[in-house]
C-alpha cells in the first residue's frame, strides 16, 4: 500500500496556500512537508495539524493506495 497527497495539493490550490505557508502555519517541518511531496508517510499528527488549518477531514487530503 501507499499513500497519495494528491488531494492536499488539489485543496491547498483552492485555497490558495502555499507549502510555505501551509508549514508555517501548521508548525510542521519542512522535511515532513518533502515527505508529503515524496508520497511517503508521516505521522498523523502532522495529517491532523494541516487538516486543522485547512479546515478538513483527513480524507480529504490523503489517499491510501492498494
Amino acid at each position: 500500500m501507499q499513500v497519495n497527497y494528491d488531494k492536499l495539493w488539489k485543496l491547498m490550490i483552492d485555497k490558495k496556500i502555499n507549502k510555505t505557508q501551509l508549514s508555517e502555519k501548521a508548525g510542521i517541518t519542512t522535511n515532513a512537508m518533502a515527505k508529503l511531496g515524496r508520497n511517503e508517510s508521516v505521522q498523523v499528527e502532522i495529517l491532523v495539524k494541516i487538516c486543522n488549518i485547512l479546515n478538513c477531514d483527513i480524507e480529504d487530503i490523503v489517499e491510501i493506495e492498494k
